[in-house]
């Protein structure tokens, strides 16, 4: 197959590229399907500017690389595969805010989240995400040995529960009455990537309830340290949004964080999931 010369530009030295030249509306090649996921791989978050998407040419695009993940929390607008993102102004809070990799409280987390941006404030809102290759790697190697068995046992209880009120706070809707069901997974806090066999820190600690074995007291001082040096900045880049920009991220090893600083604006995203394997 001849793979297509993609005009592929990194935005920072620890991971993401910016992809330009493509138009995701319509139906890619299988060799431009190809040429982007091996750009993905390599960069481990991509972005592309100037879509215009629908939600039916977002889906087409993602089922290039998989089949979709149905959130356990978010209240489907419309077509249940996407999850829509809003931000109104007085909102004390946001989706995605804190470090993480996505819905981490499940068997089989998603392995790629997409995220489109419809409509964009002039300022803020930018997403931070980080090399979860290079967290494991630059950890000392006493440390890795010591973490290389550890899992991590995760529950949406922490950010989702009907008690956290967290529909009072934010303009996305999450699941807060009888619709909610409790989700947990345990998985190992060192996973290896299945399509590249490297290995990063998979660490979500905004929902981590302990370690598997540990208490949660027992827990605390090795899960803080390696969730700070997890997201120093030099394994960091930073994205600014656009109408029209879509993002395209591995869950496998990169984590994010969005920025609540958008001001008086509103902000609407759409975001589809691809159902990942069980950690390992």
């Amino acid at each position: 197959m001849n793979q297509p010369n993609l005009d592929v530009r990194r935005i920072a030295g620890a991971l993401g590229a910016e992809i330009h030249g493509v138009d995701l509306s319509v139906p890619l090649s299988p060799a431009m399907a190809v040429a982007i996921h091996g750009a993905f791989l390599e960069h481990g978050v991509i972005f592309f500017r100037g879509q215009s998407l629908t939600d039916a040419t977002l889906k087409q695009f993602a089922a290039n690389y998989g089949s979709f993940f149905r959130h356990p929390y978010f209240v489907p607008e419309g077509d249940p595969d996407i999850v829509v993102i809003r931000r109104a102004p007085g909102d004390t809070r946001i989706v995605g805010e804190g470090w993480h990799s996505d819905t981490p409280a499940v068997a089989a987390p998603p392995k790629i989240s997409i995220l489109y941006g419809e409509d964009i404030p002039p300022y803020g809102g930018d997403t931070l995400f980080a090399n979860q290759y290079l967290a494991l790697e630059t950890l000392s190697p006493v440390m890795q040995r010591m973490i290389a068995n550890v899992k991590g046992v995760y529950s949406d209880t922490k950010v989702a529960s009907p008690s956290l009120s967290r529909n009072a706070n934010g303009a996305t809707r999450l699941r807060d009455g009888a619709d909610y069901t409790p989700s947990e997974g345990v998985h190992p806090i060192v996973r290896t990537h299945p399509d590249t066999g490297r290995k990063a820190l998979y660490l979500i600690r905004p929902l981590l309830l302990h370690f598997d074995g540990m208490t949660a007291e027992e827990s605390t001082g090795l899960a803080d340290f390696l969730y700070d040096h997890s997201h120093r900045p030099e394994f960091t880049c930073r994205f600014r949004w656009e109408p029209g920009s879509l993002a395209m991220w591995d869950n496998r090893c990169t984590a994010h964080a969005a920025l609540n600083d958008t001001g008086p604006f509103h902000r609407l995203m759409r975001r589809v999931q691809l159902q990942g394997d069980i950690p390992a």
